[in-house]
C-alpha cells in the first residue's frame, strides 16, 4: 500500500516531480531525453546538469537577434537539426532528413509557429516558446505527387501572413532547405530569399553555459558507450568470430540505453579495410593483431553530437614500428594545432600555422583540420593550407565555440590508417580538451 501509481511512471523515483534538467519526472512524457543510467553516470562523475528551460531560452533569442541584427522578416527552417535547435523538438529525425514535412518559422519579434506531422502536432507543446503547432509544410513528391504546387501555394500564404503580423514592411525572408516549390512559392508572395544556413550556422555556434553543460554530460555517456565497444572488442576479437558490425553496435546499444538518438555513419573498419578511409564497417570478421579505427560521428544525450576518433591494437603482439609511428605522429598532429586554440585567432592563420603532416601521409589526410559541432558537425571548418579557399572562413574564434580537432595517417596503398579526433571548447583564454579517452598505449609506444 506505499507504492503509489504516480511514483511508477517516473523516470527517477528517487526524485521530485521536476529533474535536475528541469524536465518533469514522468516517464510518459512527450519529450525524449536521458535516462535513469545516464543520470546515475554524471551524477558518480560530478557532472552538472543542463537547465533545459533556459538552454531553449537561450537558442530562441539567438535566432531572434541573428534576425534582427541582418533585417530581416524571419527566419524558415526545414533542415530538422535547425528545428530541434529552435524548438527542442523531435520528430522522426532520420526520417524527416530526406522526407522533409516539418518546417518552423521565426518571426522577427520572436514569434515561433511549427509545422509538423499532421497527427503529431503535440509533440512541441512542452515547449511554451512555439507558440502554434500547424500541419502542411510537406512539400516533397512522394507525399503530394502532383499537387505539390497546390499545396507550396498554400503554405506559403500562411508564412505571409504571419510575417505581415510579426514582421510588417519586412520582406527579406531566410529560408535554410527549401524544396523547389516551395522556394517559387515563396518568391510568388513578393519574399527575397536570403541564406537560412549562414542564419543558423552562426547562430548555433556559440554554446550558452547551459549547452556546454549538456555537451560535458553528452560527452560522458560517449566515452561510456566507447569504453563498453573497446571492453567487448578487446574480449571477443581473439576468437576470431567477431566482425565488425558486431563491434558498431556495442557503440549505437549504449548510446540508445544512455538516450541518445542516433550515429549520422557507420566509421568503424578493421585491418586493411581501415585504408584506405571512409570504409564503412561490414561483415568482415576482425582478427587478432590488426588495428581497429572508428569516428563516433554520434548525436547522443540531449540531441548533442560527440564526435571523436580513436584508433586501437588489438592482439598479443606488438604493432609494428610503422603503425607506431604513424600514431605518434596522428597524435602530435592534433595536440599541436590544438594549442593554437584560443579566442580572437582567425581561421586562416589556424590554416596557416599548422602542424604539417609527413608527405606519406599529405595524400590521404583528411578533409579538414577542425570543425565546429553541436547538434551535429556545425561551422566553422578550418581547412588545410592547400584545400583552403580565400574568403571562405574569414572569422576568427570567441568563447563558447565547441570545435573538433582531427587527423587521418595513412599512406596510399598502406594497410592500415590511423584515426583520431578530439572535440574541443574555446574558453576565455584558451581552450578545454572536452574528451578525456585515452589513446591506445600499445600504438602510442607506451608498452
Amino acid at each position: 500500500m506505499n507504492t503509489h501509481y504516480r511514483d511508477t511512471r517516473k523516470i527517477d523515483p528517487s526524485q521530485g516531480p521536476v529533474l535536475g534538467d528541469g524536465t518533469p519526472n514522468d516517464g510518459d512524457r512527450i519529450e525524449i531525453g536521458p535516462t535513469q543510467l545516464a543520470f546515475q553516470e554524471w551524477a558518480a562523475a560530478g557532472l552538472q546538469l543542463p537547465d533545459l528551460v533556459a538552454m531553449r531560452e537561450y537558442r530562441w533569442r539567438r535566432l531572434m537577434q541573428h534576425i534582427v541584427d541582418r533585417g530581416y522578416a524571419g527566419l524558415l527552417m526545414f533542415d530538422p537539426l535547425n528545428i530541434r535547435y529552435a524548438t527542442d523538438s523531435t520528430n522522426m529525425q532520420l526520417w524527416n532528413t530526406h522526407n522533409p514535412f516539418r518546417a518552423v518559422l521565426v518571426c522577427a519579434d520572436g514569434n515561433m509557429v511549427i509545422w509538423d506531422y499532421k497527427n503529431s502536432p503535440f509533440l512541441s507543446k512542452f515547449n511554451p516558446l512555439v507558440r502554434e503547432q500547424r500541419s502542411g509544410a510537406d512539400l516533397f513528391y512522394f507525399d503530394r505527387g502532383d499537387k505539390v504546387d497546390v499545396a507550396a501555394d498554400v503554405f506559403s500564404n500562411e508564412v505571409r501572413v504571419l510575417l505581415d503580423e510579426h514582421a510588417p514592411g519586412l520582406k527579406r525572408l531566410a529560408v535554410d532547405k527549401v524544396m523547389l516549390h516551395g522556394l517559387r512559392a515563396l518568391e510568388a508572395q513578393g519574399f527575397e530569399i536570403m541564406e537560412g544556413e549562414e542564419v543558423t550556422e552562426k547562430a548555433r555556434s556559440i554554446k550558452g553555459p547551459d549547452e556546454i553543460k549538456a555537451m560535458r554530460c553528452a560527452s560522458h555517456a560517449c566515452e561510456t558507450a566507447m569504453r563498453a565497444m573497446e571492453d567487448f572488442a578487446r574480449a571477443n576479437v581473439p576468437s576470431g568470430t567477431v566482425t565488425e558490425d558486431d563491434i558498431w553496435a556495442v557503440l549505437h546499444a549504449e548510446n540508445i540505453r544512455r538516450g541518445g538518438e542516433w550515429i549520422e555513419t557507420r566509421l568503424l573498419t578493421s585491418g586493411p579495410r581501415t585504408n584506405p578511409w571512409f570504409q564503412e564497417c561490414g561483415p568482415r570478421v576482425t582478427r587478432n593483431n590488426e588495428i581497429i579505427a572508428f569516428d563516433t560521428d554520434l548525436v547522443g544525450s540531449y540531441g548533442i553530437c560527440v564526435d571523436i576518433s580513436r584508433t586501437w591494437w588489438i592482439g598479443d603482439q606488438k604493432p609494428r614500428p610503422d603503425m607506431v609511428y604513424a600514431m605518434q605522429h596522428a597524435h602530435e598532429h592534433i595536440m599541436t594545432n590544438m594549442e593554437m586554440l584560443k579566442p580572437g585567432v582567425t581561421i586562416p592563420e589556424l590554416t596557416a600555422n599548422c602542424h604539417r603532416l609527413d608527405d606519406r601521409f599529405q595524400a590521404q589526410k583528411y578533409g579538414c583540420l577542425m570543425h565546429g559541432v553541436g547538434l551535429c558537425d556545425e561551422w566553422p571548418l578550418v581547412a588545410y593550407p592547400d584545400h583552403a579557399v580565400a574568403g571562405a572562413f574569414d572569422y576568427a574564434l570567441e568563447p563558447g565555440m565547441t570545435l573538433c580537432v582531427e587527423v587521418l595517417a595513412g599512406e596510399v596503398g598502406g594497410d592500415f590508417s590511423i584515426k583520431l579526433e578530439d572535440q574541443v571548447l574555446i574558453t576565455e583564454d584558451g581552450y578545454e580538451n572536452l574528451t578525456t579517452y585515452p589513446f591506445d598505449p600499445a600504438l602510442m609506444g607506451q608498452v
